[in-house]
């Protein structure tokens, strides 16, 4: 039971990361973005710190927590804050999510360069399969427009991309043996900080408390930041990071499959057939042997 448990933590992760993006279409309409991530995140360490009273969690020494910071600034505060500034900045949400869709080639690209992960070639035609596939779905799901890309939202975007993939390699080179409860509290400590001072400097910080809001952001730190954050540690902790970064392909997929359930946006052959070429890359990288 136990083995069949850690086999579906990555599908798991998948189907919780994807309501990432659903959660927030619910609740952007009533509150600024940095401002939900703000709050978000005060949340979740409040969440944290009872979890390591609970299970009694030996508290980090300063230099572990000091990269839990590093590893949530950039996991968290770089990834989330660019793709949230990206938007903001006149960049569609698909676009932004073709940028960061390129994070797992450049994850494994880093383990390649700099932790001696080695990658067969099966590997890299699944990685380039995934990419493809993810690219594929984004275009033809939903509504198309001609977009007029600033800089600043296309620069918000890479740093976005850069951010969770350097955050992963970093994660996996030195917190593997942090605990994740205190690990993740002072990831989150960092992030907190961070988009609190976006919020001030750029945002109005006026909210709408409505039903929908508190629902979208009750399921954005349990969800996500909790679990589905716990899972990833977990994922980073125990397996290579190309494997890791493979499973972010699935997101957009099941993203629009959700989108397309709750929302009744459009779901094409064409995407359809992206999803399939998306799971097979997936299959690729991950497969033993």
């Amino acid at each position: 039971m136990q083995r069949s448990l850690i086999k579906a933590i990555p599908f798991i992760f998948v189907f919780l990361w994807s309501t990432g993006f659903i959660s927030a279409k619910y609740a952007l309409p009533f509150i600024e973005p940095f401002y939900l991530l703000f709050i978000r995140m005060t949340l979740t360490i409040a969440v944290f710190l009872l979890l390591c009273i609970f299970f009694r969690v030996k508290w980090l020494s300063a230099r572990q927590a000091g990269h839990q910071m590093v590893t949530g600034f950039l996991v968290h505060g770089v990834y989330l804050g660019g793709v949230f500034a990206a938007i903001k900045w006149g960049m569609p949400a698909g676009i932004s999510a073709i940028v960061v869709g390129v994070q797992p080639v450049l994850t494994a690209c880093f383990g390649w360069c700099c932790l001696g992960e080695r990658l067969r070639p099966r590997q890299w035609l699944g990685l380039g399969l995934g990419l493809a596939g993810v690219i594929t779905v984004l275009l033809n799901t939903g509504q198309q427009e001609s977009v007029i890309l600033s800089l600043p939202a296309v620069l918000a975007a890479i740093a976005a991309l850069f951010g969770i993939s350097l955050g992963t390699l970093y994660q996996k080179r030195f917190g593997t043996a942090t605990n994740l409860l205190a690990g993740s509290l002072w990831q989150y400590v960092s992030v907190a900080l961070l988009m609190g001072v976006l919020s001030w400097a750029f945002e109005s910080r006026e909210v709408v408390w409505a039903p929908q809001l508190l629902l979208a952001l009750g399921w954005l730190v349990l969800g996500l930041s909790v679990t589905a954050i716990l899972l990833l540690m977990y994922m980073i902790r125990e397996g290579e990071t190309a494997k890791v970064a493979s499973y972010f392909y699935l997101v957009p997929p099941v993203a629009s499959i959700e989108a397309w359930i709750l929302f009744d946006e459009s779901l094409t052959v064409a995407a359809i057939a992206a999803i399939a070429t998306t799971v097979i890359g997936v299959y690729l990288v991950v497969k033993r042997g």
